[in-house]
């Protein structure tokens, strides 16, 4: 029986479950993609969908006309990660459930899934290789095995390799270098550029990691 106050319970209860898949997409991302807009529309989805429920209310005349009213709705944004669809069709799952006064379905999913999604992001699930990077810098002369570049690749790198090496375009006295590197511990990263930093004769030092390339 869907009641003012029953569709008021729906909608309530569609906000908190869409801030809480919200906030966990918030703290599990990573990444350049990040857009506060498709945040928000998560916690929308949720409401709108709630609502879409709450007017149908089992009426198939009512479902009809929604159909007809929606399929004028054309989306033009492209989603390039798979994972924010899956978190779309999570709200849209969520809004159905609440708006079909189906509460525990409800909540209980959000539960589950949000839950499921902390525990892939902080297992770091899936990764291979997650600390490739790419490593660029300019330096006046060659870079020998015993040179200080060397030594502090040695000291926070597994393996790196040398891509290429090539006389400055300026014709100048610098080389610039490149280098593909196995980082192997990644919150680490500001301590190995400061000490590249402190080599003699070093200058436009840039490191990208493989996720911030895979976003490019």
């Amino acid at each position: 029986m869907f009641t003012p106050e029953s569709v008021i319970l729906s909608l309530v209860l569609a906000f908190v479950l869409g801030q809480a898949l919200a906030w966990t997409y918030y703290f599990t991302h990573s990444g350049l993609s990040y857009s506060k807009n498709y945040v928000q529309s998560l916690i929308l989805i949720t409401i709108v969908v709630a609502m879409v429920m709450s007017t149908i209310g089992g009426s198939f005349v009512a479902a009809v006309g929604l159909m007809g009213a929606l399929s004028i709705i054309r989306f033009r944004n492209i989603i390039r990660d798979t994972r924010d669809v899956a978190f779309i069709f999570c709200s849209l799952v969520m809004g159905m459930a609440v708006g079909s006064q189906r509460y525990a379905i409800g909540i209980v999913s959000a539960i589950f899934m949000c839950s499921i999604i902390l525990y892939l992001h902080l297992v770091d699930f899936g990764t291979h290789e997650p600390h490739n990077a790419f490593l660029r810098f300019s330096l006046k002369g060659h870079v020998g095995p015993k040179h200080p570049v060397t030594a502090t690749l040695r000291r926070f790198c597994g393996s790196f390799t040398l891509i290429s090496s090539q006389d400055s375009a300026t014709g100048g006295p610098y080389v610039e270098y490149a280098y593909q590197l196995m980082i192997r511990n990644a919150t680490k990263n500001d301590e190995m550029l400061s000490e590249l930093g402190e080599v003699e004769d070093i200058e436009n030092i840039s490191l990208t990691m493989q996720e911030q390339l895979l976003e490019v």
